[in-house]
């Protein structure tokens, strides 16, 4: 039997700090008041202060994205829903409501629902991996539905069982902890000393006639190994400076909407997210860019780990365009091409 509630539902991942902010900061301590209501679970008291902000301020996408949450944590479900509907058709450029939507109709039992909404947030992001990851939840949600029905319709088949079996042993750890295991994006590849290969004999030598007057060459003796580290840090340094560089620059080509600058940033083998070709992703990149009067893109707590040719760059990323800002998180993955830092890979969110 399916029931609408499983232990499944606690592995999708529900937002509950706000991440979309109207562009002004001068309601800022609003902001922080309800939020802080709300981890003090004092609700009713998060709910009051949030509607009497939104009396004056009806449109204001942060406000209502913390109601939507006071409203999911209360366990008004129906009303968390409409909420995050509302801001999914009043600012469908925004993932992070489509992604609590869906998380809401999975808790319903709405898989299809929750597949759709998913699915609307990867196309406004294709770099969220948030919604990535609650997408690939949902569908083996489904997956397990549909092996059920056909266990009840042939009891006999054998091949079910032990794909049902498979899917619970997925999610049995979020069973007992239904917190979520971090899980670095980019394993670092150890580097393996190399092998110095074994003396070579060399025969002996043939008499020859004496040359005229002593030898005068002389063999340069190798580096002393604290040479050669210092070298090595000399270059992994300039490797962190040149990818921190390259990762600044691409964010200054995007708050300037230099799209040559901006799509050079990337590497010919970087594949966008979801199903879009490069061509389309492109084409995509260019409308949202150019369509916004003003772009402002700035990183704080940027930080790069080098391993030889392969960087990882995380950071928070503040953006704004026009009368909307959103802060997230992000990581991009480049590599070394010549003399260039190159972008692979990039993901928003935890």
């Amino acid at each position: 039997m399916i029931y609408a509630r499983s232990p499944f539902f606690s592995t999708l991942r529900f937002l509950a700090v706000a991440v979309v902010c109207f562009a002004s900061t001068a309601h800022a301590d609003d902001y922080a008041d309800v939020n802080q209501l709300i981890r003090a679970g004092k609700l009713s008291e998060a709910l009051g202060k949030a509607d009497s902000y939104l009396a004056t301020k009806p449109t204001d996408p942060q406000m209502r994205f913390l109601k939507g949450v006071i409203q999911r944590t209360s366990g008004k479900q129906p009303e968390a829903i409409a909420t995050f509907t509302k801001l999914t058709e009043d600012y469908p450029e925004l993932p992070e409501p489509y992604n609590n939507l869906a998380v809401l109709f999975a808790g319903l039992g709405q898989y299809d629902k929750a597949r759709g909404a998913l699915e609307m947030a990867i196309r406004t992001n294709p770099s969220y991996a948030t919604a990535h990851e609650n997408l690939g939840d949902v569908y083996a949600r489904l997956a397990s539905q549909a092996y059920n029905k056909a266990l009840q319709l042939d009891t006999d088949n054998a091949a079910v069982p032990p794909k049902l079996a498979l899917i619970r042993e997925v999610f049995k750890p979020n069973l007992s902890n239904p917190k979520p295991t971090p899980v670095s994006l980019a394993k670092p590849v150890p580097v393996v000393a190399p092998v110095t290969p074994p003396g070579v004999t060399t025969p002996p030598a043939v008499p020859q006639a004496a040359a005229p007057g002593p030898s005068t060459a002389v063999v340069p003796a190798p580096p002393a190994p604290t040479t050669v580290k210092a070298a090595a840090k000399d270059n992994l340094n300039k490797d962190v400076a040149d990818a921190e560089a390259a990762v600044q620059a691409w964010a200054k080509a995007w708050s300037t909407k230099n799209m040559t600058g901006y799509l050079g940033a990337y590497s010919k083998t970087f594949d966008p997210a979801g199903k879009q070709s490069r061509s389309a992703w492109e084409q995509d990149r260019r409308e949202r860019i150019m369509g916004k009067s003003t772009i402002t893109v700035k990183l704080d707590n940027l930080t790069v780990k080098v391993d030889g040719t392969h960087a990882v760059a995380k950071f928070r990323q503040a953006y704004r365009a026009d009368a909307l800002s959103v802060s997230s998180r992000k990581t991009l993955e480049l590599v070394k091409t010549g003399d260039q830092w190159l972008i692979v890979k990039e993901s928003t969110g935890n």
